[in-house]
């Protein structure tokens, strides 16, 4: 959210105890920025995640927020700050590194001592103080942080964010599992109770987000990142979370993606209604575009979903996407113009429904099967995998049967070519003829890079047609 406290970091803490320094990087070399060191007290203040979120929606603004983190304390501060100060509505985003993910806490330690930079802020082998210091009047009842992590054990990372005062956090247990990892998915359910368990002690405000909704990104039918979502946070309320959201990626068709958030919504009343909960969608998952132009229309496009489906959350990727790591300066680009596209759709006419073509039905169709295994949600979900009653499409995962398959069809749709043992045999007819070959995978694959390029290199050679915030009907 916009504020205007755009002053240098405060020196002192509440309780005037002595100051933690960081070093920071500036032009001319080293200089030392101070942070505020613990108080007494001993955590940040911070409000409720998801009741800042409903508060937005009910304002008319679509909460956007980045995926973000670097090791280095000061410029992750720098980072959190750079958001909030961003001309939308902004959650703030603490991305772990890939040492902390896989549970490997000495290795982030060693790198931070030899002075290496990390992929992601590594929570768990900074002392708490720091993290404390980093968030010291930036995370606070206007502006939540929240933890992304990417982990299928993530036990020690639900230790270190509670002890620094903060309370969201996203994945599950089979999220970051089946796509991220080869953990078993019996461990990694057992890890995910633990943690929810141990981070609903904190209170009904603490938040968990599903990753259901991604999973491999890409090439998986919208029913079973629905169906995923919604499990998921099923899991999250029997091991006592009350705050959940619920995810959604981007996928390769707008109306198709318009009737899975449909979907999402619906049974998220059906099943859920008992929770707090919202809808995040997530900016498309896999090859992004290469094109500035490119990047910006598909970036674009998320956000005119968002706001169509009744989301309440975007996460945003970067014109920088395809190529590395953004810098703090082109997320705050990204959440800048994602929020624009956003207020400029709410003022267009709304959309005819799309067409119903059957993706409630085979969600709810998977969500019955896995609840019709037991009163254990883990359980169930272990065992659905087993017997291939969620089958995850091309995902490599030891625990993952691997016998379904999905193709694109002419249109950009996402469609079942192989069903194995799915639950939805009664309600799918696949067209075994376009089962991908290796080929046929490696463009199904590139399909949105190649559509969102070609389109951003026409309008490189013959001018911009309309601007990035205009409407568009697909």
């Amino acid at each position: 959210m916009s504020v205007t406290q755009d002053g240098p970091f405060p020196a002192e803490s509440a309780s005037g105890t002595d100051d933690v320094i960081f070093p920071a990087e500036s032009a001319g070399g080293t200089d030392d920025v101070i942070f505020p060191a613990e108080s007494a007290g001993g955590t940040v203040a911070t409000a409720s995640f998801g009741g800042f979120v409903a508060r937005a929606q009910a304002a008319g603004q679509l909460v956007v927020q980045p995926r973000m983190g670097v090791s280095n304390p000061a410029q992750m501060r720098a980072g959190l700050l750079a958001t909030r100060r961003a001309t939308a509505t902004t959650i703030g985003t603490i991305t772990l590194d890939s040492y902390t993910r896989v549970g490997d806490d000495a290795r982030a330690r060693a790198a931070l001592a030899a002075g290496l930079d990390l992929n992601g802020y590594p929570i768990v082998a900074h002392d708490r103080a720091t993290t404390r210091a980093v968030l010291e009047g930036v995370a606070g009842p206007s502006f939540p942080v929240q933890i992304r992590h990417g982990s299928p054990g993530p036990e020690n990372i639900f230790a270190a964010l509670i002890e620094v005062g903060l309370d969201a956090t996203e994945g599950g247990p089979v999220s970051y599992c089946l796509p991220y990892s080869r953990a078993p998915l019996a461990a990694s359910v057992r890890s995910w109770t633990r943690s929810c368990e141990r981070l609903a002690r904190v209170g009904p405000q603490a938040h968990l987000e599903t990753f259901g909704g991604a999973m491999m990104g890409q090439l998986c039918p919208p029913s079973l990142l629905v169906a995923m979502s919604v499990l998921e946070c099923l899991f999250f309320r029997q091991h006592g979370i009350r705050s959940v959201s619920l995810s959604y990626a981007q996928q390769t068709n707008p109306d198709q993606d318009r009737e899975a958030v449909a979907a999402l919504h619906r049974l998220a009343d059906q099943y859920l209604s008992d929770v707090d909960r919202h809808v995040v969608i997530y900016a498309y998952m896999g090859v992004f575009p290469r094109t500035p132009a490119g990047a910006g229309a598909l970036l674009a496009e998320a956000a005119r979903l968002a706001v169509r489906t009744g989301a309440a959350r975007l996460i945003v990727k970067t014109a920088a996407e395809a190529h590395r790591i953004p810098t703090i300066a082109e997320n705050v680009a990204a959440l800048e113009s994602a929020a624009a596209v956003a207020d400029d759709e709410r003022r267009q006419p709304v959309l005819d429904e799309v067409d119903d073509t059957g993706i409630h039905a085979e969600a709810a169709a998977f969500i019955d099967a896995v609840l019709e295994l037991g009163p254990d949600l883990g359980h169930s979900l272990i065992t659905a995998f087993r017997r291939g009653y969620l089958d995850v499409p091309y995902c490599l995962h030891p625990d993952n049967a691997g016998r379904a398959r999905s193709y694109l069809d002419r249109t950009g749709r996402l469609q079942w070519s192989r069903l194995g043992s799915l639950p939805i045999r009664s309600l799918v007819r696949p067209a075994a003829a376009s089962e991908l070959t290796a080929a046929g995978l490696l463009e199904s694959l590139s399909y949105v890079e190649r559509k969102f390029d070609d389109a951003g290199l026409d309008e490189y050679l013959t001018g911009p047609a309309q601007p990035i915030g205009a409407r568009s009907d697909s």
